[in-house]
């Protein structure tokens, strides 16, 4: 077999330059590897759309992972290969970019999960119900949250009610019942989105009413590719609008590179009618630091807060990557604009061992975005993904908030237009 493929390319007209991404922090430690063995390589090719016929002939030879239509499809080659495709004038191909989990581990992050939780309801869900005494939460019925991460431990006593859909996008082709987390990232998002109580025990979450759709996108050791990533949001949004259900996709990963891909598809789930909450990244405190997906005008970027009290607001953690000064001020989302913030250090969830773990970075703060416009959502079903987004934002105009480097009244580089918060009347 192998034989006969490598006849079959050497046998095609091969010229065109191979078009390398560099890769650098950026939301989150990113994973250098490109193969998902010693031997292959992960590549998006693209063949000249006046070449009806080669796009077909290569998959046939060489194996499809992912088909994006006019952007390409994915596979894995030989470095072999590889010289032999990037030779052909008539292909575009590239290395598929590697995104991580926007993850900022401290001190206080434990190393042994606690059985049980130390606070029921944890200091961020406090401040987002804005009630320090709160016992439980509600609402997000009726709403899914696709949790696009490391997997999640759907066994869970406070999660698995809620476990809907349950994938694993990182193997040739999805596989149900496999999102396992071997991680426990995966699981403490999912946790603070949607953690139901554990009938009497658990801990709980901003929208415990909320299905959640659990897409295995990363490995075990938090990275993962982008066509997996890619193929991943596109799935969710179709099932969304298949089925006609509302639909939060939650990505708390990224890298410090835009990718091609990645960004295609979080466009078509804003046109599918899906609302992409994503991290900023953890590359702060200086300017234009903010990662993808997060820094994608179709996404909402969300930073971290801490909960240390500054100029009479929560305060930005440091760590919290930063958007872009040129564009701030304005109230309008531009590529490259933070514009929400939530509680992101020291944030106490759900873990893999089905126990509970406190650890930090705008991976935590994003899941309390993605809880709150579930609820917001379900409290207006008529509303489309733009309505939620909108009142995301005007919610966090009257919550500003002028703490840590940066921030500063209005729209800001640091936390964008400020701390969005649950209101009377949500479900």
């Amino acid at each position: 077999m192998k034989g006969r493929r490598k006849k079959l390319l050497g046998g095609m007209v091969l010229s065109a330059a191979l078009v390398l991404s560099a890769f650098s922090g950026g939301a989150g430690a990113v994973d250098e590897s490109k193969s998902t063995s010693s031997d292959k390589l992960r590549v998006l090719i693209q063949p000249e759309k006046s070449v009806k016929s080669l796009k077909a002939s290569l998959k046939q030879q060489l194996g499809e992972r992912h088909d994006f239509d006019d952007l390409g499809f994915t596979t894995e080659v030989t470095e072999e290969e590889l010289k032999q495709l990037t030779a052909d004038k008539s292909l575009k191909v590239t290395l598929v970019n590697t995104l991580s989990i926007a993850e900022f581990e401290e001190e206080e992050g434990r190393i042994e999960a606690l059985a049980t939780p130390s606070d029921r309801t944890p200091w961020g869900i406090e401040a987002i119900y804005r009630n320090p005494s709160i016992q439980s939460t509600s609402g997000g019925k009726g709403i899914r949250v696709a949790v696009l991460d490391t997997g999640t431990y759907t066994a869970h006593p406070d999660l698995s009610a809620n476990v809907e859909q349950c994938y694993n996008f990182t193997t040739s082709s999805p596989v149900v019942n496999g999102c396992a987390d071997g991680n426990g990232h995966g699981t403490h998002v999912a946790g603070t989105i949607l953690a139901n109580g554990g009938g009497g025990s658990g801990i709980w979450g901003v929208a415990p009413e909320a299905k959640l759709w659990s897409y295995k996108v990363l490995s075990d050791g938090g990275s993962g590719y982008a066509d997996d990533i890619a193929y991943a949001i596109r799935y969710a949004a179709d099932q969304g609008a298949s089925n006609g259900v509302k639909v939060v996709i939650s990505m708390s990963l990224g890298s410090s590179v835009k990718d091609s891909l990645i960004s295609n598809a979080v466009t078509y789930a804003q046109q599918r009618g899906a609302l992409v909450v994503a991290a900023a990244g953890n590359s702060g405190p200086s300017a234009n630091t903010i990662g993808y997906p997060g820094a994608l005008k179709d996404a909402v970027a969300v930073a971290a807060l801490e909960n240390v009290q500054q100029n009479g607001t929560y305060r930005v953690a440091d760590f919290s990557s930063r958007g872009n000064p040129a564009t701030a001020g304005d109230y309008v989302i531009q590529e490259r604009d933070v514009e929400v913030s939530a509680p992101g250090r020291a944030v106490e969830s759900t873990w893999n061992n089905g126990g509970y773990n406190s650890i930090s970075g705008t991976s935590m703060a994003t899941p309390h975005i993605s809880g709150l416009a579930a609820k917001i959502w379900a409290s207006h079903p008529t509303w489309s993904n733009n309505d939620v987004r909108t009142e995301l934002q005007n919610r966090a105009k009257a919550n500003d908030i002028l703490g840590g480097i940066s921030a500063a009244g209005g729209d800001d580089i640091a936390s964008g237009f400020g701390f969005p918060t649950v209101q009377a009347g949500d479900q």
